[in-house]
């Protein structure tokens, strides 16, 4: 009768021990994968419920929340903000590589200065790109005179943050990053370290680009956490299929060794029987 430890020796073989190692690694990758998605989806929930609140607060006055050469904290991101003064005109910028709607377009930034020396960048909206490359796109003018302005308040977009890598050789008028401290280098006022994001203005004008939207909540990393249950589930099925193997493989020897003992068991009592 075969042994418990005869049974198992294969599992020592080389075929068998290269699989142990393989499950071994499997496990520990598994469980890193999904701790990593479950962080993940703490992090991009704790984003998502902080847009939200922001944009659902009250409007407050810019001057809170930012001013000339101090970048905007991530945390004010989105909050609504009120602040009045007169658009310049001369030193707006349009904003390329910006589709809406599926189509292609330009941002259209305006300068509000806001008091002596200083001023904000204001994102005015959205404008469709015209026939061709090289056609100027058509523009409303800003409105004239003191304006109150209400929007989003946004933080400096940069490379990283932006995945838009930026250039040189632009037309003239144009940048593709909303980068106050890039676009303020020559301005004869010091810039907010950030810009609006215009959501309502008065007094209102005739005619005016499209509002950019409000940015997308999401589900707030529920597809992380999708994820990270499903590595976590893969540790059971790697943990099972090993078993299974195991199980099957035992199986098969024992069926493999049983008709040589049932043989051996025939040729006794024949033997016996002759001798009788």
């Amino acid at each position: 009768m075969p042994t418990l430890e005869g049974v198992y020796r294969f599992l020592l073989t080389p075929r068998w021990l290269s699989l142990h190692v393989v499950v071994l690694l499997v496990i520990p990758a598994f469980v890193f994968l999904g701790r990593w998605q479950f962080g993940r989806f703490e992090e991009r929930s704790a984003n998502s419920d902080r847009v939200t609140a922001n944009i659902e607060a009250g409007p407050v006055p810019l001057e809170r929340l930012a001013g000339p050469g101090r970048q905007v904290r991530q945390d004010d991101r989105f909050r609504t903000v009120t602040v009045a003064g007169t658009y310049d005109p001369s030193h707006a910028l349009l904003v390329r590589r910006r589709p809406q709607a599926g189509m292609p377009g330009y941002y259209v930034l305006t300068p509000l200065v806001t008091g002596p020396g200083t001023a904000v960048i204001v994102n005015r909206g959205w404008v469709k790109a015209g026939a061709t490359a090289d056609t100027a796109p058509e523009v409303p003018p800003p409105p004239t005179g003191q304006i109150t302005v209400t929007g989003r308040l946004r933080p400096s977009e940069t490379e990283a943050s932006s995945g838009i890598r930026e250039r040189s050789g632009l037309p003239a008028g144009q940048v593709l990053l909303i980068n106050p401290a890039t676009i303020g280098e020559g301005l004869p006022y010091q810039l907010v370290g950030g810009y609006v994001e215009l959501t309502e203005q008065q007094p209102k004008p005739v005619a005016a680009p499209e509002p950019v939207p409000a940015p997308d909540v999401g589900s707030g990393g529920g597809l992380n956490l999708a994820y990270g249950v499903q590595w976590w589930l893969f540790i059971g099925i790697a943990i099972g299929g090993w078993i299974l193997l195991i199980r099957r493989e035992v199986a098969e020897r024992k069926a493999q060794e049983s008709p040589h003992a049932s043989s051996g068991d025939v040729v006794s009592e024949e033997a016996g029987t002759v001798a009788n």
